[in-house]
């Protein structure tokens, strides 16, 4: 196998030797590339040694050799297309099946022996032939031979294609490197039109298959035809080429001209003595902040390292700004920033009652906190937690307290927080990488020492991203928060002086880990006299003042505000009420704009709320629904307060069934499947007492007609508790549907405006429940006027405020045989 090399001078030169001067047969050479064409001159390379002796003596005999390139599409020995990139042809045996048979006939003009072993030959090519009859496969391939004339039409279309050809090599030659000025030259004076299409060809790039099949072309027009595809397929390629040059070396120039010119500028900057350029004043500023500030050790050390890997790094670079951003946040967090407390007890208390009416045992628990900093100002240790249903003053009780303490307050909510990197940041790998929420926090209020209230504990998810809780747990400690790393930062950073108040609504809803690390202060409900108050300080005017209106304009009587808070805002917080506020003063801006004269004061008696803010959303009188044997009234904790809760019961046909609705929790329904088998219980020893108490000698139809009845065992019973679509669960209705059993059972009524809360054990003892306070307020915004409580529930009490108590008669019991003699007026 051979190759040629195109960097030699290629010549081309008239092929008039006589037909009769060719030898019979011939060696031949295959080639990989493309072919010599006849009438040019060009070397050849042999790189293989055992071609040498036969070739010698073929050339001595003959002075001629053949030409013809490679197939590219080589089959194996089992006839199988051999893939190209699995294709070795330095280590192949190419024999006469992998050759073309229409090849180049060459006379050889001279041979070289290189030091290197391979032979160089400058061989011209003669005529196109064809190899007729293959006479010998190795060491060399000889062949006889059939030589091609050139089919030449001279004709008006022949000299058209020409100048074609011509033309389009003229605009090609500014790009294409193998036309040289001897190429042009040579096509200038061309000795045929065939050898111009022929020296043209063999300056493009041809693959073999089209080299070959320009070959074979005998017909001149034809291979001028051909040959024009092929410059225009160039040309095309040629300019794409040009276009991505361009453009690179425009980029390359444009970035060399901004490099020499800031390379400028710096020389003119410094020897004008002015400032250094935008990466250099950036350092220097950085490294006076970490001189002026009084940073921790290990910060300092941080902050130099990314500096020095800083200044080698490009400007340009996208590294060069992910540094220098942790480094601007390592310099703007507070780590020796501090507000001084200045904790004055009388304004505390002051600031306090201004901004919170109630919450006597919240406020108490603050002071006591507040105190305690007075006089140690360096204490840690205490994470408070409000806990209480919404809208009863979480929030702002908080903002209160840094008020108190004359610190900077930051507030951020938890509610469907659902990845860990909010909390403890992500790490500088990611893209987009950014400190949690708590480090964010600190840079905003610039101290180190704010009050920071984590909002909606309770309501933190989970997923795939993490536990924030868990990640909380780290702020939360005081054992730990010393030493709080961030993702981002990487080192510690000391939240040990931070005051964290956390507030939730349910409890339940706190990982029992984080709990047990906060100080919990419940919040209840109010009062419909205590929403009265706070409507009349706080509600109306603010919704006075956003409303444009003045005090002349609109007010609310006493029987108004309390017909409003029971009939349609009987939550326990005061939001629902400040909405109702809010839509009567824009029923009151209304009637303002639209008075043709002076409006009258809008002034609304209790009888026009329902025109003016719809129908009641509650019954003012709730507690009289108790009317019928079998309902009883009882007592329920929510997380949003107290609430009164209604126990039906119905008798239906059939025998000893209990059926039970209401979406109930497993622990209610063994709550009421318990109370049904002790009432059972009960009716059953209430029958053989009775029978007990009768005389002996009767008649069997005397005893038939006189055995009193076992109303359970005799009729299938269905309890269900109303509101079927909120899900109840929890113990503290046993006393209740107990006595709901026994009143449908005896066909007794309960004594009116009576509720009780209890839960019950299967040997009758009243058991204690919680939430108390919830419940009571719950009961006297009902209008409940007596409550059953366990006995050992009567110390809660003592955390009722008097005046929520008050117009309330409460009965602890310890067994529930005085839950009946209290509800049914009589000893059993």
């Amino acid at each position: 196998m051979s190759d040629h090399e195109n960097d030699y001078q290629v010549e081309i030169r008239p092929s008039d030797m006589d037909e009769t001067t060719f030898p019979e047969s011939v060696v031949i050479i295959p080639i990989m590339n493309s072919p010599i064409f006849p009438g040019m001159i060009a070397p050849i390379i042999l790189t293989e040694d055992k071609f040498t002796p036969e070739l010698d003596e073929q050339l001595l005999k003959t002075g001629y050799i053949a030409l013809n390139l490679v197939k590219s599409d080589l089959k194996d020995e089992s006839g199988q297309f051999v893939p190209e990139e699995e294709l070795d042809l330095e280590s192949r045996e190419i024999s006469s099946k992998d050759i073309y048979k229409v090849g180049v006939l060459c006379k050889v003009v001279k041979k070289l022996k290189l030091p290197d072993g391979s032979v160089n030959i400058l061989v011209h090519g003669i005529k196109r032939y064809r190899a007729s009859n293959i006479s010998q496969e190795a060491p060399l391939i000889l062949t006889k031979i059939d030589v091609f004339e050139d089919i030449l039409e001279t004709d008006e279309e022949l000299d058209a294609y020409t100048r074609s050809v011509i033309n389009q090599v003229k605009k090609l030659s500014e790009i294409n490197p193998y036309f040289n000025e001897e190429m042009k030259l040579a096509m200038l004076n061309p000795p045929s039109p065939g050898a111009l299409a022929d020296l043209v060809a063999f300056a493009i790039s041809l693959d073999i298959p089209e080299a070959q099949d320009f070959l074979e072309t005998l017909v001149v027009k034809k291979r001028f035809a051909k040959l024009l595809v092929y410059l225009k397929r160039e040309k095309d390629v040629a300019d794409i080429q040009k276009k991505i040059s361009d453009e690179v070396n425009d980029k390359v120039n444009k970035y060399q001209r901004e490099y020499f010119l800031r390379e400028q500028l710096k020389v003119i900057r410094s020897e004008l003595g002015m400032d250094e350029d935008e990466k250099s004043r950036d350092l220097k500023r950085m490294r006076e902040q970490i001189e002026e500030a009084n940073l921790p050790e290990d910060t300092v050390k941080s902050i130099n390292e990314e500096l020095d890997r800083l200044e080698v790094i490009p400007d340009s670079s996208p590294e060069y700004n992910v540094a220098r951003t942790y480094i601007n946040w390592m310099l703007d967090l507070p780590w020796d920033k501090s507000t001084d407390d200045k904790v004055d007890m009388p304004m505390a208390a002051k600031i306090l009652e201004k901004d919170h009416y109630g919450l006597e045992k919240a406020k108490e628990r603050i002071l006591e906190f507040l105190a305690v900093r007075k006089l140690k100002p360096g204490y840690d240790g205490t994470i408070l937690c409000l806990s209480g249903p919404p809208g009863v003053g979480k929030t702002s009780l908080g903002r209160s307290v840094a008020e108190a303490l004359g610190r900077k307050f930051y507030r951020f909510s938890l509610g469907g927080m659902r990845d860990e990197a909010e909390i403890k940041g992500h790490r500088r790998t990611y893209v987009g990488a950014m400190p949690g929420r708590i480090i964010q926090a600190l840079k905003r209020v610039e101290v180190n020492n704010p009050v920071i209230m984590l909002d909606e504990i309770d309501k933190l998810g989970q997923s795939f991203q993490g536990d924030p809780a868990s990640a909380l747990l780290e702020v939360l400690d005081p054992e730990q928060n010393s030493t709080f790393i961030d993702n981002y930062l990487d080192i510690p950073f000391d939240l040990s002086k931070v005051l964290f108040i956390a507030t939730a609504n349910y409890l339940g809803d706190i990982p029992e880990p984080l709990l047990d690390r906060m100080e919990v202060i419940e919040l209840s409900g109010y009062t419909i006299e205590e929403k009265v108050s706070i409507a009349t300080k706080w509600v109306i005017p603010k919704q006075l003042k956003k409303h444009g209106l003045v005090k002349s304009d609109f007010s609310l009587s006493a029987s108004v505000l309390k017909k409003l808070i029971s009939d349609y805002a009987r939550e326990p917080g005061v939001r629902i009420m400040e909405q109702y506020v809010a839509k009567l003063c824009r029923k009151a801006a209304l009637l303002k704009v639209n008075a043709k004269r002076k409006a009258k004061k809008f002034s609304p008696s209790p009888a026009d709320l329902e025109k003016l803010v719809g129908s009641a959303r509650y019954q003012s009188d709730v507690a009289q629904k108790a009317v019928k044997p079998g309902v009883v009234t009882g007592l329920a904790w929510t997380s949003f307060g107290g609430e009164i809760l209604f126990i039906e019961t119905l008798p239906l046909s059939g025998k000893g069934g209990f059926k039970l609705t209401g979406q109930l929790g497993d622990v209610m329904h063994e709550s009421a499947n318990l109370a049904y088998s002790y009432v059972k219980k009960i009716l059953q020893d209430e029958i053989e007492a009775e029978l007990s108490k009768k005389p002996k000698k009767r008649t069997k139809k005397d005893a038939d007609e006189e055995m009193p009845e076992d109303y359970l065992s005799e009729h299938e019973v269905h309890l269900h508790l109303p509101a079927g679509a909120t899900p109840k669960d929890g113990p503290s209705a046993g006393i209740t549907m107990a006595l709901a059993l026994y009143s449908l059972a005896t066909n007794k009524k309960i004594r009116p405006q009576l509720a009780m809360t209890g839960e019950l054990s299967l040997t009758g003892k009243v058991l204690p429940v919680g939430g108390i306070k919830e419940k009571v307020l719950a009961a006297k915004r009902a209008g409940i006027k007596e409550v059953i409580i366990p006995k050992d529930c009567e110390k809660d009490l003592k955390e009722v405020p008097d005046r929520h108590r008050k117009g309330l008669k409460f009965y602890p019991v310890e067994h529930f045989d005085e839950v009946l003699k209290i509800a049914f007026k009589k000893k059993r």
